[in-house]
């Protein structure tokens, strides 16, 4: 399986957006990528950085220039994994979604950010925008078992756990870390960047499966897209601010060094040591030496 991890500068701009998403399937799929993976909120910008509030927002044009690229996934054969904002009804908040689009331009299922972010020092968050969800989402192309998550829900392990219990080989997680100053990410020495990298190269090999991860390429961002061996090794990176898609391919059948394989099994089951445990009363004095 090929996949297309995509990244471009998102704006509030939908149309824009989606001209950069037009050309990045375009592209994806005459490189011979089966799914394009498409950052978070790519399309409709995202609340709080890309744009102020939803006061206002042209829900009409997001939904006729998701039409299309459900028209345009259909007509090149492609998967899309497309970065959103999800209308609801009445008071509530919207989504901060992800829109599992197949090959035939159908949206199978959706995904949306379980953990949205709490705002801190006066700023705002997630959670003065959107409605978190509450459920992971599976789905499988060309055999390999797919998982989704956006930005802020690489902060809980579990998750990633959860996933692996579901039999997920490779996971597409989306991120949105950009438009910021260039003072604020000097001030916090890019602890975005540098958290994103590490936890995801982590997560692939303690749990040995492969993640797409891409970002905006809006300045200030916090790196750029990338996509995780399962053995933690990234696999391959495209340049920082600059529009580009990244072709990767899946061969589940590949062998890649498992340090944890023989006893992960066990401590997803809550068994927590190797081997056998032994009855010695050595072992269970705790204060002699």
């Amino acid at each position: 399986m090929k996949i297309a991890t995509c990244q471009f500068p998102v704006s509030r701009d939908i149309g824009r957006n989606f001209g950069y998403i037009v050309r990045q399937m375009k592209e994806a799929r005459k490189r011979g990528a089966h799914l394009a993976h498409f950052s978070e909120a790519c399309l409709g910008g995202y609340a709080g950085v890309d744009f102020d509030s939803f006061a206002g927002y042209d829900w009409d044009a997001l939904r006729q220039r998701t039409r299309e690229v459900l028209d345009l996934a259909r007509q090149l054969k492609l998967w899309v994994v497309l970065g959103s904002n999800h209308l609801l009804t009445g008071r509530h908040k919207p989504h901060n979604s992800l829109y599992v689009i197949s090959d035939r331009g159908e949206i199978i299922d959706r995904y949306d950010k379980m953990f949205c972010t709490k705002g801190m020092g006066g700023a705002k968050g997630d959670l003065d925008f959107y409605s978190p969800g509450s459920r992971l989402v599976v789905f499988a192309v060309k055999g390999v078992r797919c998982g989704l998550q956006i930005c802020h829900d690489f902060r809980y392990q579990e998750l990633y756990r959860e996933y692996k219990k579901l039999g997920v080989q490779l996971m597409f997680h989306s991120y949105h870390n950009g438009g910021m100053t260039r003072k604020k990410k000097a001030a916090a020495r890019d602890i975005w960047g540098v958290m994103v990298k590490a936890t995801m190269q982590t997560y692939a090999a303690n749990n040995h499966l492969w993640i797409s991860v891409n970002n905006t390429a809006r300045r200030e961002s916090s790196g750029s897209s990338f996509a995780v061996r399962p053995d933690g090794l990234v696999d391959g990176r495209l340049p920082l601010h600059r529009a580009g898609v990244l072709l990767s391919t899946i061969d589940t059948r590949k062998q890649f060094y498992d340090a944890s394989e023989a006893w992960r099994g066990r401590a997803m089951k809550g068994v927590y040591h190797s081997g056998t445990l032994v009855r010695d009363p050595r072992s269970a004095d705790r204060t002699t030496f």
